[in-house]
Order: structure tokens, then sequence, then C-alpha cells
């Protein structure tokens, strides 16, 4: 009996586990809803912590483990279908988090079983902020962006950024999953449905009774969020209007590797912008994506070592210098430099040119890389691992750029986050508060051939346009090509995965949000907050432990006999 009872439980945490797996993963945008479906994360979570009270402290690191890998292969499933490697070192990498934080979340209930929700709820804030920090850095299914087209919740982001939204999205889980009994018990045998609700509810509501002063600063919260949201939206109708051009050449460049392949690529990307053009005359910019062009420009003007490439670089210089307008376009920047050991090197960097005619007039250098496909900084420790990558024709080691440069051309001024940066508030933050007006992604997410992994990549772009209130384009190898207005509209965006091009006409704002001034602070409180409470927690916890027998039965008062 006893054995049937533990597999009846194991079966059932297992169910708990597949629907919050579910809930996670239908939240964001995905292959069955591409928007993704936002009212199912305010709930997403509470499978998780209903699991948590079911299970001993030992026993949570298996099923944290199991619900980090499991997830996140179904939230990222493209990453495995571009590269099984890589779904399972992303994967493997969330396996490893979350068997670390659901012991803490389980030790939450353990030191403060009244209220240890409170800590639970800080405890995955302060997780969700940390994730996105160091080598590993990665932003992909913070619960916040599963909000992006929910204008009036997300307008918060302009004061907290997405830790704000995320706070706001999280604490029903936790709360729910605190109310709802772990181990109800069908009382009537007739009809187990209506015997399970008769004892889940009576308890959920005498939970309520008692919590509900938390329970009405959440629903105030959310009130104030929704005046705001509908009150604090720019009203941007008398602002001037910028004309741009954004090209889609729907391919991947460095897939055909070779001089053709290079060459016919660029014969699409001037008849794009020949029909942009074509299109609207008064065009003020024409962006390319992300290493659009691929022949290293600087590389072969300077130095001329690799006759077949050369030719290519020469037609970009010659089409470049019989437009008017100015290009940004994505390059491979590789030169010599001198290393540390004093020796002069080859380096390369992923660049985005501002041309004004064939003049290459700034560069900017990606400053926060990929890991692993861009960027390995283990090469000493680990250097087996480093050559294993380097040698690799799909993966480009990258030299990570220093500078947050701000473009300057006719009346715009603007950054080009590349890529995967576009999913860090920090770096829009960094370029902003350096005199970017406007922002200017370049991507290319053509290898992950999937329209969800790209809608997943635009919902984290839409918060850098509310989190600075300024505009933002984004130029895209095979999409999300798209215009997102200082509010986080998105105002105009290209088909996914088909040769084009797409005329904005986007508001120029000058930035300002309390944001833009004080960043990241709130993602660093929910860490600090979480950190110092569970110290606390294990600190009182000690102290009770050691209290000696006698001083127990005495209620603690010393030197009584």
């Amino acid at each position: 009996m006893e054995r049937q009872s533990r597999t009846k439980d194991f079966f059932i945490n297992l169910g708990l586990l597949a629907l919050g797996i579910a809930l996670f993963a239908l939240s964001f945008p995905n292959l069955l809803v591409l928007n993704g479906i936002p009212i199912l994360a305010w709930i997403a979570y509470v499978p998780v912590f209903i699991l948590l009270r079911r299970t001993a402290l030992p026993a949570s690191v298996f099923w944290g483990a199991l619900y980090g890998y499991l997830s996140y292969n179904v939230f990222n499933y493209w990453l495995s279908v571009f590269h099984p490697i890589a779904g399972l070192v992303v994967c493997s990498i969330y396996l490893v988090y979350m068997a670390v934080l659901f012991p803490l979340l389980k030790l939450a209930l353990i030191l403060f079983p009244k209220r240890g929700y409170l800590l639970q709820w800080l405890l995955w804030l302060g997780y969700e902020y940390l994730r996105t920090r160091g080598f590993l850095g990665d932003s992909y299914g913070i619960t916040g962006y599963s909000q992006w087209t929910v204008l009036p919740v997300i307008q918060i982001a302009g004061i907290g950024g997405v830790w704000a939204v995320s706070a706001l999205v999280v604490f029903p889980s936790v709360f729910l999953g605190a109310a709802i009994p772990a181990r109800p018990r069908a009382a009537d045998p007739e009809d187990r449905l209506k015997g399970l609700l008769r004892n889940i509810l009576p308890a959920a509501a005498g939970f309520f009774r008692r919590e509900k002063i938390f329970a009405l600063l959440w629903a105030a919260a959310l009130v104030l969020t929704l005046v705001y949201g509908f009150v604090s939206p720019l009203d941007y109708s008398d602002a001037p209007r910028a004309k741009i051009s954004l090209i889609q050449q729907n391919n991947d460049p460095w897939t055909d590797a070779g001089p053709a392949a290079y060459a016919a690529n660029l014969v699409v990307l001037k008849r794009l912008s020949d029909q942009a053009l074509a299109a609207e005359p008064d065009s003020e910019l024409v962006v390319w994506s992300e290493t659009a062009f691929v022949p290293r420009i600087y590389w072969h003007l300077t130095y001329r070592d690799q006759p077949a490439f050369y030719p290519i670089v020469k037609d970009l210089m010659d089409y470049l210098a019989e437009k008017d307008v100015p290009f940004v376009l994505g390059n491979d920047d590789t030169r010599k430099e001198v290393n540390a050991r004093g020796v002069w090197d080859e380096v390369s960097y992923n660049g985005v040119w501002l041309f004004e005619k064939d003049t290459m007039k700034q560069l900017y250098r990606k400053l926060h890389l990929v890991p692993f496909t861009e960027h390995f900084p283990y090469e000493k420790q680990l250097p087996f691992v480093y050559r294993m990558l380097a040698e690799r024709d799909d993966i480009h080691l990258w030299k990570a750029g220093t500078e947050p440069v701000v473009f300057e051309t006719g009346r715009l001024k603007f950054s080009t986050p590349i890529c995967f940066e576009d999913t860090f508030g920090y770096l829009s933050r960094k370029f902003v508060r350096n005199g970017a007006e406007l922002l200017v992604n370049v991507t290319n997410d053509a290898w992950s051939k999937s329209v969800p992994a790209q809608m997943q990549h635009l919902s984290m772009a839409v918060f850098r346009a509310v989190e600075n209130r300024c505009s933002m384009v984004r130029s895209t190898a095979s999409g999300q090509t798209c215009a997102i207005d200082p509010n986080g509209r998105v105002l105009a965006m290209a088909e996914p995965f088909v040769e084009t091009y797409l005329n904005v006409e986007i508001p120029l704002v000058k930035p300002a949000a309390p944001y833009t001034g004080w960043g990241d602070a709130l993602g660093v409180f929910f860490a600090a907050a979480a950190a110092a409470v569970l110290l606390t927690g294990i600190i009182l916890a000690i102290l009770r432990s050691t209290i000696h027998p006698a001083e127990k039965s005495s209620g603690g008062r010393l030197g009584r006999k």
C-alpha cells in the first residue's frame, strides 16, 4: 500500500511538472500561438510551487533539474533544431540553475512555514535577474517578457525595467501555489472531483483570509500598473518623423561560405535596397542586418591578401558611392592588432559600419557576445573546448568591443545593438545615456529556421523601447524586421522568411524614462533581498536548534532554576 502511495505521488508530481512546463512555454511565442498567451504566465508557476510543497528537500533537487531541462527543451526547442549540441548545452545550464533554485524555494517553506511564499517570490525574481549576468547571461524566458503584447502592463518597464513586470506577474503563481492544498483528499467516493473541490476551496479561502493583506497589496499594484499603463504612453503625434528603409535578404550569409555565395548575397541586398529607395526616395537611412555583408570590408581594403574577395568588397564600395542616403550594415571587422604578448595578431569583431557614400564614417563593435558561439573566455582553463569551438565553421569567436558608440548622420543619433544585445536592458540604457535617440537593432536569426524563435527575440526587443521611451527599428536577415514606437507598439513588421524590404516612418523623441536613470536597480534589489532574508532565516534556524533543551522548556529565559 505504501509503495502504491509513493508511485501515485510520483505520477501526480510528474503531472504537475508537465502542466507547469506547458503553461510556461505557452506563455511566450510558440508553435501554436505565435504571440504567446500572456494570461497563462500569471499562473504558469502554480504547479511548480504546489509540487515543491509535496516534495522533501532532497527530492526538490531532482524535480528542479527535470523542470529546468525539460521546460527549456520545449520553450527553446529551436536550439536543438539548429544543432543538437546547442540544445543540450543550454538545457543543461537550466538543469543546473533549477537544481539549485528548487531546494532554495523549498528551504523558504521550511524556514518560514507561514509566509515562505513571500521569500519564494523574492527568490524567483532574484534568480531571473542573476541569470542575465556574466558569461552565461541569457534573457530568454524572463517572465515579464511574456507580456510584450499587453501594452498597459508593460509601461511600468519604463520605471523598473522588465523586473517590475515580472514582479507583478509572478506573484499570483506564488500566492496560489501556497493557497491550494498540496495533498487534498476526495472525501466523496462517488464524485471525486466534487470531493476534491470541497477540500480545496475552503482551505484556499482560509488562506486568502489569513493573507489578504498581501493579496490586496498585489491587487493595488495591479490597479496602479493599469492606470499608469493607460495614462503614461507618449503622445508623439507632433514629434518629427524619420523615414528608414529596413532590408531583409532572407538568408544566413555564413552558411554558404565562399566568394560566389557572398557575391550573390550582395546582388540581393542591392536589389532590395534599390526597391526600397524607389518606393521611398526620402528615406534617411538604409539598414542591412547583422553580418549581412560577409567579406571583411576593412581587411580586404587594407591588406588585399585574398584576391577572390576584394572584387566583392569593391562592388559594394562602388554601389555605396552612388547613393546619397547613408547605409548601416553588419560586417565582420577584422584587422591586425598587437596582442597581450606584444605580437601583431589577427583580431575579429562583430561590427556595424555607418557609410556615407563610400566613406566608412563610424564603426561599432559588439559589446556583449553570445556565449560559446561568439565568445569563450576560458581558452587557458579549457583549451580543448576552445579548440573545438574555434574549429567549427558555424561558430565565429570574436573579441568584444569596448565603446557604446552613437552614430550620427543628418538629424539621426542612434546606436546599433547587435542581435542578442537587444535582449539586455542595461545595454540599450547605456547607448541612450551616451546620447542615442533611436535604437537600430541588426539581427541574424536565420539559423534558427523558426518563426517562434524570432518572435521570442522580438518580445524582448519591445521592452528596450519602453524602458528608454525611444523608437526602435530592427533589420534582420529573416525576421522579425519591424518598427517599434516608444510605447512598445509594433508599428509595422515584414513577413518572416521572405526576401523583402520594409519602409517605416518612426517618431523621433528625446528618450526620457526613470529606467534610463537607475537601470536594473529593481533586479538587484530582488536578488539582494532574497539573499538577505534567506540568510536571516538560516541563522535564526541554527540559533533555535542550538538552544539548550532546558532553556526551551523554560521559554528561553536564562538563569531560571
